[in-house]
């Protein structure tokens, strides 16, 4: 793109909109001198623009230390679930396997990001990771085995999704029994957010979720699945209350709110 001196500010402000951030800094150069406020601002916000570039990728950088530490195996998969706390639905884990010269920024622990923001993150892992699985535990399930072990098993059935089997799991506080003894399991506290293998797992697993409460919804109107996402809103609790609970609602987190008996749809 080429940048005149003595444009407009609108047309220079049109410029800076279209311009990538490899353009910023000739964008920056070329109208630096120029002393009206307007062109300043948009300097201005050209120069944090980068600043804020170069944050992010320090802090990415500092998300890769345990993908580092273990760089000499060539398949690192971080692993993370989402839904151990809600009245209905599955819960999800979702596994992934980065390249080794990951550029994806903007990775986080899911809970931090909006949900735009997740579903942009969701589609550029799918493209760009070595490997993703995801792995479900039923409601059903949950309620014959206990969401711990239930979430141990949606874990298993994520890395079975793979395609191919992980040397190294980063998991998310966490050592899955029943795994392989050949893999090395390395439990990190909180490590969705000090992984950025993990860190893309939870999103994956999260928007899968997400996606599958919306779909529910539509099967089971009345519940708000699509905005609560079975978790237990007060508006959740209130037509769990007065519309009985659906097939998808764990009765083992419901008895609280209803009597299980006394309902014939599940």
């Amino acid at each position: 793109m080429g940048f005149v001196i003595g444009t407009s500010i609108s047309e220079i402000k049109e410029q800076y909109q279209a311009a990538s951030v490899d353009e910023l800094p000739e964008f920056i150069e070329c109208y630096t001198k120029d002393e009206r406020a307007g062109v300043k601002r948009l300097v201005n916000a050209a120069i944090k623009q980068l600043q804020d570039l170069e944050k992010e990728k320090e802090r990415i950088y500092k998300l890769q230390e345990f993908e580092r530490k273990y760089s000499e195996y060539e398949l690192i998969c971080g692993i993370d679930e989402v839904g151990r706390g809600p009245l209905a639905g599955p819960v999800v884990a979702g596994a992934v396997i980065l390249p080794k010269d990951c550029d994806i920024l903007y990775i986080n622990d899911s809970k931090k990001l909006t949900e735009k923001k997740r579903e942009e993150l969701y589609e550029i892992i799918m493209e760009k990771a070595v490997a993703c699985g995801i792995g479900y535990a039923s409601p059903e399930r949950i309620d014959e085995i206990n969401i711990l072990q239930a979430t141990y098993e949606a874990m298993k059935l994520a890395i079975a999704d793979l395609g191919v089997v992980p040397q190294v799991l980063l998991n998310d506080a966490v050592t899955i029994p029943g795994v392989d003894k050949g893999i090395l399991q390395v439990p990190i506290i909180k490590g969705d957010a000090k992984s950025i293998s993990i860190g893309a797992a939870s999103i994956i697993a999260k928007v899968t979720r997400d996606r599958l409460m919306v779909e529910y919804d539509k099967v089971f109107p009345g519940y708000d699945f699509a905005g609560n996402k079975g978790y237990g809103s007060t508006s959740h609790i209130e037509a769990l209350k007065k519309l009985g609970p659906t097939p998808i609602h764990r009765k083992s987190f419901i008895k609280n709110f209803v009597t299980i008996q006394s309902h014939t749809n599940l």
